[in-house]
């Protein structure tokens, strides 16, 4: 066998790093949610992509604040949180991550295959999610002072979830899906819609069409050739409508058959770049479609509050709730004695760890002290013992030379050596006393 050459899987050179200024968002559903709710979460990510975590896994001991805390070290920027209450789902936009927070009932939604289900003409490759798709805000009311004060935040929130768009460096083949924020008057609420966009040939019928882009059924779809086997003339394909005959019972003119794609020459463009697809080059003259792919939803607007889950300051507006201005201002007072007793206790805690550190540093400058007067000490016992031998003999000499008078009488000496003979004596017969006696070993006559 020959030898397993090792594939090096790990990048090479610099790592690219993301872009900046691009929002990315985390799409997650909180609590016990149905199988529709959690299918409709990852149609959201689908929209979202590429600046979203598409393969985010949830688990049930994760909490809310787990995803806050996570969040800034991953640069997100934006929490879309699905849950599922008594009345109907809602759905939470947090702007991370200092806020506003959102709240949203969703009033009706439908799923992405449901859309597709239904939808003649929609589909769904999977290409176009590799770029960001374009916002489109409709209906919203222009800025005048008779406008209600939560729709511009409204609308600017749905502006930083994606990714600002500049014509000068965008290029024709990157704008392929388009997100429609259209805000209802009437209802007072947020329509939110996903489309694809289709580029088709302008000013032919559906049947030259489909010969210049190829094969359209499943027998021909491998070849690329268009399937004729069923027409006895090309004009039987070309001119006639199908399961109807032309005028006399004849065939139609091309000016009765030729069929625009849009329906009319306001939806008709001439390319500025090459586009993807067959025969889209530039220059050339097509016809623009929107085919939504879904998902759609309705949302209404139910609060809007400062901070985050958790740390939600003043409520900005809520639709059910109305405050006087009275209590707007006592509510505002509340939360401003909230924030300085808060911000009292968090600075006599960085003063109390100050305060450790010093101590801990001025503990370790002091025990640095001690352990050098030690050493110093053991030093100078060190020179004290080389020293002891020339005193240890010049004292001997001078013992030697101090010897003690005869006739002095020494009574003291004297007891100690009779005390000495008594406790010799007494520990002797402590001796005997504590000594077990040995048995006595009788050796018997054989």
């Amino acid at each position: 066998m020959g030898r397993k050459r090792k594939n090096r899987t790990h990048l090479k050179g610099v790592i690219p790093t993301p872009e900046a200024g691009v929002p990315k968002s985390f799409i997650i559903k909180h609590g016990q949610v149905g199988a529709s709710l959690t299918q409709l979460v990852r149609d959201v990510r689908k929209v979202m992509e590429p600046n979203t975590a598409s393969r985010l896994k949830e688990r049930n001991r994760n909490k809310l604040k787990d995803y806050l805390t996570m969040a800034p070290a991953l640069q997100v920027t934006h929490l879309l949180a699905f849950t599922l209450t008594d009345i109907a789902p809602s759905l939470r936009i947090v702007r991370l991550s200092a806020g506003p927070t959102l709240s949203f009932r969703v009033e009706r939604y439908s799923l992405m295959k449901d859309i597709l289900n239904t939808s003649r003409h929609a589909r769904s490759i999977g290409m176009e999610y590799l770029s960001s798709p374009l916002l489109v805000l409709a209906s919203f009311p222009p800025a005048s002072p008779t406008t209600p004060p939560h729709i511009p935040l409204l609308m600017k929130t749905f502006q930083t979830m994606f990714p600002p768009l500049s014509p000068q460096t965008i290029t024709l083949s990157s704008a392929r899906r388009v997100v429609l924020v259209s805000y209802n008057a009437d209802r007072e609420t947020v329509d939110f819609r996903h489309y694809v966009i289709t580029v088709k040939p302008y000013g032919v019928s559906k049947r030259v069409r489909r010969v210049l882009e190829g094969a359209t059924t499943k027998s021909s779809s491998a070849s690329g050739i268009l399937d004729l086997g069923n027409e006895k003339d090309v004009a039987d394909f070309m001119l006639r409508r199908r399961g109807e005959a032309g005028p006399d019972g004849g065939y139609e003119s091309a000016a009765s058959s030729t069929e625009s794609v849009a329906g009319d020459d306001g939806d008709a463009v001439d390319l500025a770049d090459d586009y993807v697809g067959r025969n889209n080059k530039k220059g050339q003259r097509r016809a623009v479609r929107l085919d939504e792919i879904g998902p759609r939803m309705e949302l209404r607007l139910v609060k809007i509050a400062e901070g985050v889950p958790g740390k939600e300051g003043n409520v900005i507006y809520h639709h059910f709730v109305k405050k006087t201005k009275k209590e707007i201002a006592s509510q505002k007072a509340e939360h401003a004695a909230k924030a300085k007793l808060k911000q009292e206790r968090r600075d006599e805690q960085e003063r109390n760890v100050q305060r450790k550190k010093a101590s801990a540093k001025s503990g370790d400058k002091k025990g640095a002290d001690e352990d050098e007067d030690e050493d110093e000490g053991e030093a100078m016992d060190g020179i004290s013992d080389e020293e002891d031998p020339e005193l240890d003999e010049h004292e001997g000499n001078i013992d030697e030379h101090d010897n003690w008078d005869g006739d002095e009488e020494i009574s003291e000496g004297e007891d100690s050596e009779d005390e000495a003979d008594e406790a010799a004596e007494s520990s002797a017969d402590e001796e005997e006393v504590k000594r077990p006696d040995k048995k006595s070993r009788i050796r018997g006559k054989r």
